[in-house]
């Protein structure tokens, strides 16, 4: 059965109790005036401070991308066991997304980031002194649990943000931590390039230190959303996926598009480390500055979801992931098709990342911390997933393989969108009333 469209979600105060005869986690006791009692918005200034601190967060999963070539040389292991630091670090975010994410509607979120940033900053420090390539990837793996404090902020931001607004203001934060994924190649390139690659974990772990202390006096107190307890609130997780139709199908697209954006980023450093390009550490960081183009488009793609066009910035964000792979084939040889290729993966990746945030945070306003933890899970098993594939097949089938394995990815996406979407017209047309698709739940 579906999730009932709450009166919460078109802000008036409601406290409701719903109960699921279909459900182990028993009662579910949504208090929604929590929830959105922002009529007036949230600040301009907050919401950039909010989103420096999700591109910090996120960034520490991708400063070691650039560099694999330099640890596999520093600490004695091949390529590919070099890349699947990526993937230890992205299932370590899986890890936090799982069992740390739902607590932000558990419990009050300032002290829960701000506490979660202070962890992060510990095993960042660990990495930079890590004297091996086994230590240095548990580092990464604990950095990787606790820099889901980005995917606690977002649903806090959403929280915060008045209903006209709440596209705009998810797009801003999504910018800032889509900026922070990308500039964080460039960042850990230049720096290792002039103080070695420790000095990238040293400034990173300085950087939570000091966003921690700004938040603490920063953020507003945002009480708990619910009164599950902490084994029911996991287990309402998988009650969502079940009960939310709309939610499992971003899930497949989030796991697809983040497996895409995945492969390119792990296999582009072995590329241009290589023939015909040989670029050193900062010139291969300076990639990460094309996707930011892509990144900027996130506020669009959010203003274009409130404006009801959220089922066609879909479309839209599929196609030129196909499209991107294309170039990006070219870009073997050649740096302008190469630069053209990463920048259409990004701005579809982004695009579809953030229509797919927006269709589910108006499933559940009471759930949308569990709402994020379900399929940001599902995004980040697709980029493990990817990378650890892309690492692979770069090793065996070079460049190309990693192009194909990415143009299977993006068509599948599209074969997914297209079916569910024809299911959702049809089962609109049952119903005798037609809506957009992908924009409701059953």
């Amino acid at each position: 059965m579906g999730s009932p469209r709450l009166a919460a979600d078109r802000g008036e105060r409601t406290s409701i109790t719903r109960v699921s005869g279909e459900s182990r986690a028993g009662h579910y006791v949504g208090r929604i005036a929590k929830e959105t009692p922002h009529r007036d918005g949230i600040s301009r200034g907050l919401v950039l401070l909010l989103a420096v601190t999700c591109g910090a967060a996120v960034a520490n999963l991708y400063y070691a991308q650039p560099l694999l070539h330099t640890l596999a040389r520093d600490f004695g292991v091949s390529n590919a066991a070099a890349g699947l630091l990526v993937t230890v670090s992205q299932l370590g975010y899986v890890v936090g997304l799982a069992l740390l994410v739902p607590v932000g509607d558990l419990r009050e979120r300032r002290s829960l980031i701000t506490v979660t940033l202070m962890m992060c900053a510990i095993g960042l420090g660990i990495a930079a002194a890590a004297p091996g390539f086994v230590v240095f990837g548990t580092a990464l793996a604990a950095v990787g649990v606790t820099s889901t404090v980005a995917q606690v902020i977002v649903p806090m931001a959403s929280s915060l943000a008045a209903d006209h607004e709440r596209g705009r203001v998810v797009g801003m934060v999504m910018s800032g931590l889509l900026i922070g994924i990308l500039v964080a190649r460039t960042v850990s390139g230049l720096i290792a390039a002039a103080f070695g690659w420790r000095t990238v974990f040293v400034v990173a772990a300085v950087a939570m230190v000091v966003l921690a202390v700004t938040l603490r006096r920063a953020l507003p107190r945002v009480p708990p959303t619910t009164t599950l307890r902490y084994g029911g609130l996991l287990r309402s997780i998988a009650e969502l996926v079940r009960s939310e139709r709309v939610l499992r199908q971003r899930m497949m697209l989030g796991a697809l598009s983040f497996g895409c954006f995945s492969a390119l980023w792990t296999a582009l450093a072995f590329l241009l480390a290589g023939p015909p390009y040989n670029y050193g550490n900062a010139v291969i960081g300076l990639f990460g500055l094309v996707g930011v183009v892509g990144a900027l488009t996130a506020t669009i793609a959010g203003r274009l979801t409130d404006r009801g066009w959220g089922s066609q910035t879909t479309t839209a964000g599929i196609i030129t992931l196909l499209v991107s792979w294309g170039a990006l084939a070219a870009g073997k040889s050649s740096v302008i098709a190469l630069i053209v290729g990463i920048a259409l993966l990004d701005l579809g990746a982004q695009g579809l990342h953030i229509s797919n945030q927006s269709a589910i945070y108006a499933l559940r306003p009471d759930a949308r911390s569990r709402l994020t933890t379900a399929y940001m899970v599902s995004c980040f098993l697709g980029a493990s997933l990817f990378s650890a594939l892309a690492a692979t097949l770069f090793d065996s089938d070079g460049w190309a393989g990693v192009c194909v394995l990415g143009a299977i990815a993006a068509a599948l996406a599209l074969a997914i969108w297209a079916l569910t979407s024809i299911a959702d017209r049809s089962r609109a047309r049952s119903a005798g009333r037609l809506e957009p698709a992908g924009d409701r739940s059953s």
